[in-house]
C-alpha cells in the first residue's frame, strides 16, 4: 500500500497495477506492472521479494520465452539461481554453446518469461473497457459503465488484453458486425482447450469471477454495471499441461 505509490512516482508511471505473486520454494516474487498513456504498449514489470524494494525486469525476448517453456518444476524463490540447460534440453544447450554463451538460464529470466506467458494467455479485460483510436493507441474508455449481468455471464464479453491472433483470421463477413474501436482484441469464447475458464457469480450475483484452469491461480473479477474489474495471479508459475485430459 505504501511502496506502490512511491514506485509510481519514482518511475513516473501513469498507473501501477499489482499483478500478483509467484510462490517459490524458498520465497515468493511479488509482481507489479507500470502503465503509460497507451495501455496496449509493452508494460514495465517489476518484482520484489519483500514488497518494499522493487527491481525492474527487462522485456522478454523470443529466445527467453522459448527457453523458459522447456523448464519444469517449481520456482526456487532466488533470482540468481541458475538452471543447467544441459540437464533439461541438450539441443537448446548446444545452441547456446555454439553462440558462445553458457548453457544456463537464470531464474530471473524464467520469471520474466512466465509473467509474459500468463499475461498473453489469460490477462483479460471486459468488452468495451478500452477503446482503440484511429492512430492505433489504446486508452481506457471513459464511457464504459460496466457489463450488464446478462452480458457478464458470457465468455464472449471478455477479451485477451494482448495482440490479437484469431481476429486477423476472421473473414470480412465475420468482421462486419464488429466495432473497430472496441472489438480489436480476441474474445475468450474460442480459447483452446474449450472449457479452460470457469465463470462463477459471487456475493448473490453482484460479482462475476472468472478463473483460469490453464494457469491455476489466475482470478479475474468484474462488478456488473460498474467500472470495477481486474485480475490477479497467485500461483506457482506452472502451466496446467494436464488440462485437456481433465476436461
Amino acid at each position: 500500500g505504501a511502496s506502490l505509490p512511491l514506485l509510481q512516482r519514482d518511475y513516473r508511471f501513469e498507473r501501477v497495477w499489482f499483478w500478483g505473486c509467484i510462490q517459490g520454494l524458498r520465497g515468493a516474487y511479488y509482481i507489479a506492472e507500470g502503465l503509460g498513456p497507451n495501455r496496449a504498449a509493452p508494460r514495465s514489470r517489476l518484482y520484489s521479494l519483500n514488497c518494499l524494494d522493487w527491481s525492474l525486469l527487462t522485456p522478454a525476448s523470443k529466445e527467453m520465452l522459448a527457453l523458459a517453456e522447456k523448464l519444469n518444476g517449481r520456482f526456487q524463490g532466488d533470482p540468481s539461481f541458475e538452471y543447467n540447460l544441459a540437464e533439461i534440453n541438450a539441443e537448446a544447450a548446444a545452441r547456446l554453446i555454439e553462440g558462445g554463451k553458457e548453457p544456463v538460464i537464470k531464474e530471473e529470466a524464467r520469471l520474466i518469461a512466465t509473467i509474459e506467458q500468463i499475461d498473453r494467455a489469460v490477462g483479460i479485460v471486459p468488452r468495451g473497457a478500452f477503446v482503440k483510436t484511429p492512430l492505433g493507441s489504446v486508452h481506457e474508455n471513459r464511457h464504459f459503465e460496466g457489463l450488464s449481468l446478462l452480458e457478464a455471464k458470457k465468455l464472449s464479453s471478455y477479451f485477451h488484453f494482448t495482440e490479437p491472433v484469431n481476429l486477423k483470421n476472421k473473414t470480412l463477413l465475420e468482421k462486419a458486425d464488429l466495432d473497430p474501436s472496441t472489438d480489436f482484441l480476441d474474445s475468450l469464447e474460442h480459447d483452446i482447450p474449450r472449457g479452460s475458464w470457469s465463470i462463477q457469480l459471487e456475493k448473490g450475483g453482484t460479482v462475476v469471477v472468472l478463473r483460469s484452469l490453464l494457469w491455476l491461480g489466475l482470478t479475474f473479477y468484474h462488478v456488473p454495471m460498474t467500472k470495477q474489474f481486474g485480475y490477479v495471479y497467485f500461483g506457482t508459475g506452472e502451466k496446467n499441461l494436464d488440462l485437456p485430459f481433465m476436461l
